[in-house]
């Protein structure tokens, strides 16, 4: 079979893999008894993955370059590391919701460069003269790792301010140094009734919410005390099996994170040296690297926060959402809009 006839099988069936593959894992999600849905939606994303694989190397044969030096092939490399990493996190988590928002932006990923972007685009081209270099296969290959990787880790994050919307609450336990933390708003309640509630799967309106861990010991949720105000609404604590789930999410994509950061940090380190042989200069400032630069300390302020300072739960949350956008920016945006020596140059 042709070659350029496979890639066109492959990217369309990779996008109605993907597809059938959310509607698995949303259905799952509305109706969790349904037997066999969290296996199928992570034997789904698995075929998608395969078949993205094959895609790219049918491209590498044919052009005869490691396939990432357009929007087409950058996209469905993005599309392989979402798939490669929602794996990872979902078999870490054992939770089928983090398939309900990986698959989502897998697919539309998939979607927009094999439906979306021109034949032209598509199509693979000779390599421009200061692309002809081993440091293409280095660099770029790493920081699309690297935005995939973050991309998963926000997403979770995402997720957890959904799962704890509304409620004033901090987790602990799922990065360095918060053993000894203690916001001042917060009093931490913790009683052997409480244990017991939170092991039993019981919980009343008196209750203080746990979260249990693999060992089944129980961890305190710390909650603002109520206001001395009469007539103050009080919230009403989440369900135990939430507070796990919230838990989970929060510690997951802390851990994804902290993986794609370091993998940012080297590709950004390669990609200057690659810059001072190619343009003779290690940073110029071009719109691409200005946005690297933004992304790298977003991601270096939410680990610096978990780290040194001790944040749980929303508050981190909240700066991981904020860096999913600067990560598409960073990757998207600045290219799309044809300024710099990195642009795709498509809308302007």
């Amino acid at each position: 079979m042709d070659l350029i006839k496979l890639q066109n099988i492959l990217d369309n069936a990779s996008f109605a893999i993907l597809f059938a593959t959310m509607l698995i894992y949303w259905v799952g999600a509305a109706f969790p008894r349904i037997p066999y849905l969290a296996v199928m939606g992570t034997t789904g994303m698995a075929i998608a993955n395969l078949s993205v694989a094959a895609l790219l190397a049918a491209r590498w044969l044919e052009a005869g370059y490691f396939p990432i030096s357009n929007l087409y092939e950058s996209l469905f490399f993005l599309t392989w590391g979402i798939t490669t990493i929602h794996l990872i996190a979902e078999n870490m988590s054992r939770s089928r919701l983090v398939g309900t928002i990986t698959a989502p932006v897998a697919m539309s990923i998939a979607a927009f460069a094999a439906i979306t972007l021109p034949d032209n685009m598509q199509e693979s081209a000779p390599l421009v003269p200061a692309l002809k270099s081993n440091w293409l296969m280095m660099h770029v290959s790493i920081m699309m790792l690297s935005y995939a990787t973050l991309m998963v880790g926000a997403l979770l994050a995402i997720a957890f301010l959904v799962v704890t919307r509304g409620q004033a609450i901090e987790l602990r336990g799922s990065s360095v140094g918060t053993g000894s933390f203690r916001d001042k708003n917060y009093q931490l309640h913790r009683s052997k009734e409480e244990v017991n509630t939170a092991k039993t799967g019981t919980i009343s309106s008196t209750d203080v919410p746990l979260s249990l861990d693999a060992n089944g010991s129980a961890t305190a949720v710390l909650e603002a005390p109520p206001d001395s105000t009469p007539h103050t609404p009080h919230p009403i604590p989440l369900s135990p099996q939430r507070l796990t789930l919230a838990d989970t999410l929060d510690n997951i994509s802390y851990r994804i994170i902290g993986l794609g950061f370091p993998l940012l940090t080297i590709g950004i380190i390669a990609g200057a040296v690659w810059a001072n042989e190619a343009w003779g200069s290690y940073w110029s400032w071009d719109p691409k690297e200005t946005w690297a630069l933004i992304t790298w300390l977003v991601f270096a302020a939410y680990l610096h926060a978990r780290i040194t300072k001790g944040w749980q739960g929303r508050r981190p949350a909240i700066l991981a959402s904020a860096g999913f956008l600067v990560v598409w920016v960073c990757y998207l945006g600045v290219n799309l809009l044809g300024k710099g020596l990195h642009s795709y140059g498509w809308f302007l």
